[in-house]
């Protein structure tokens, strides 16, 4: 049975449909806010960059493999030309004194004043706390291809005292001047994400479709999320969400 997938549609990785659908909400007009990545999409330095391009700040998780350049460090400059020796180079440099480091291993560095106990959020058995630190660094990734080193962002790590090693960690292009809670809300805004999907496949139905068609799937789709949004705003009138209710948008043409 052919599914009816229109013939200009090929093949795209998770990460080229992410940044496909990001950029079509920005070049729709949509509000802006900072995009929000687990640690499936934010090792990808590409898409990082993609989104920075956009002028769009980005919260991504990452693994604990990333290096970075620590605080006060970073790669050397390019190296001084010899007249006559050819065409002078202009790539940063690493030697044996200068290299960077695992996330991980900078965090097992750090002393125990740069971690602070922060809450981020009221859940339904208590408050929401853990253990975070948070410094500036330069990602170090392939920058011996670069003349310049790589622009600061924030690093986020979260480490509970009861687990043995940081189990989450975070690279952040949010302004400098973003304060350390605002900083730990936004890095664990991913839950609203994935609950918004549990609610969309369990409640509305978005799991419930059983067809095989390419044209079938997508009205099904369209129909839950149309309905969901609609939930969503009408929750938004009851308090004690009414009470910091955001103005009413303008509204989008359809296409």
């Amino acid at each position: 049975m052919e599914a009816g997938v229109p013939e200009e549609i090929g093949f795209q990785t998770k990460i080229e449909i992410a940044l496909d659908q990001i950029r079509a909400a920005h070049a729709a007009g949509l509000p802006r806010g900072p995009v929000l990545m687990d640690a499936g999409y934010g090792p990808h330095s590409d898409l990082r960059t993609a989104v920075t391009a956009l002028g769009l700040p980005y919260v991504a998780g990452v693994l604990s493999n990333t290096t970075v350049w620590p605080p006060g460090t970073g790669p050397l400059p390019p190296k001084a030309s010899t007249p006559g020796r050819g065409r002078p180079t202009k790539r940063l440099r690493r030697d044996a004194q200068h290299r960077p480091v695992r996330i991980k291993d900078l965090a097992f560095s750090l002393p125990a004043r740069a971690w602070r106990t922060i809450t981020w959020r009221e859940a339904t058995n208590g408050a929401l706390t853990s253990r975070f630190a948070r410094l500036r660094i330069r990602i170090a990734r392939r920058d011996f291809d670069r003349s310049e080193p790589c622009p600061e962002e924030w690093l986020l790590i979260e480490w509970p005292k009861d687990e043995k090693e940081p189990p989450k960690y975070w690279l952040s292009t949010l302004p400098k001047n973003i304060g350390f809670a605002r900083l730990v809300d936004l890095a664990k805004l991913r839950w609203r994400i994935e609950r918004d999907y549990q609610e969309l496949k369990q409640e509305i139905g978005l799991g419930h479709y059983e067809g095989r068609g390419w044209r079938g799937f997508h009205h099904h789709a369209t129909l839950c999320i149309a309905a969901y949004g609609f939930l969503i705003s009408e929750q938004e009138t009851i308090p004690p969400s009414a009470a910091r209710r955001a103005p009413p948008r303008a509204q989008l043409a359809l296409p």
